[in-house]
């Protein structure tokens, strides 16, 4: 009587322990699903966001308990065809961005660019620091220097002439400045593009701007349209190339791996309670 009642124990012991790792795991696939809709949230919320790059959350399994080797001994002469595993859940291993292009938006506006292709501009930071971007929303401060939304000064410096009624940028990247009373431009610089040998390295920073690390590789300068850089389009934007219908897809998929895992953990949670019951 009392070995029965010492196997019976264990093997309530054993199934409370598979409750336990039930629990667990629903638990790391409910993390990983609330990163995964953060990460479709962050696109939805940036789909009017000029020169927005998607992001897709990817996942990875976690360790795996080994309980049989396969080809372990199953008896003196034969052996397991499989093993027996058992995983512990999920988790979200990074976010890659997809560097597609977005379509262009016609603004008309000559200190509006888009790259077409491959590569970013320039931006300097008032610490000095040196940034990307696929946002071509630029303009002039009062110095007449091309700057960005946030007066960030556009690398290399691009210093218009005082006088200058009409700006033409090149596709090459050329900067045409026409002055009051002359016919020939004059040239003010040139808008360099620069390329990556991994984009999905770059660290993105906000304000629709991008660093570089030892991931993305050192910045390549380029006139736009060699090397298989992008050529320069003025008055041009770079819509968000977010997908809405895409993202609505993804939620869905992301709430019903969500309601899945938390419909596990309840099941698992009421077993526990039916195994630790039994007297």
């Amino acid at each position: 009587m009392k070995k029965i009642f010492l196997i019976s124990t264990m093997t309530i012991s054993l199934s409370s322990f598979g409750m336990m790792r039930a629990l667990n795991t629903a638990a790391t696939g409910m993390a990983s699903q609330e990163m995964h809709v953060s990460t479709i949230s962050n696109n939805i919320a940036n789909v009017n966001t000029t020169g927005y790059k998607n992001q897709r959350a990817e996942f990875e399994s976690l360790k795996y308990q080994t309980i049989r080797e396969a080809g372990s001994s199953s008896s003196a002469n034969t052996l397991y065809n499989t093993g027996l595993q058992i995983g512990s859940g999920s988790k979200v291993s990074g976010t890659k961005r997809d560097f597609a292009p977005g379509s262009p938006k016609i603004t008309n506006n000559p200190f509006d660019f888009m790259v077409d292709g491959d590569g970013f501009f320039a931006i300097v930071l008032p610490n000095q620091e040196v940034r990307y971007t696929r946002d071509g929303a630029f303009s002039v401060n009062s110095q007449g220097t091309v700057v960005t939304k946030a007066g960030y000064t556009v690398f290399p410096t691009i210093q218009l002439p005082q006088g200058t009624i009409s700006v033409n940028v090149t596709q090459d990247g050329k900067v045409e400045a026409f002055l009051r009373n002359q016919k020939e431009p004059t040239q003010a610089g040139q808008i360099p593009v620069f390329t990556f040998t991994n984009n999905n390295g770059l660290k993105a920073v906000g304000g629709n701007l991008y660093a570089a690390t030892q991931s993305s590789g050192n910045p390549v300068q380029n006139i736009a349209g060699e090397n298989q850089a992008g050529v320069i389009n003025q008055g041009t934007l770079e819509t968000s190339n977010v997908n809405i219908m895409n993202e609505m897809t993804n939620l869905i998929k992301a709430q019903r791996g969500y309601e899945m895992n938390g419909k596990v953990m309840k099941i698992a949670d009421e077993m526990l309670q039916t195994v630790n019951n039994i007297r």
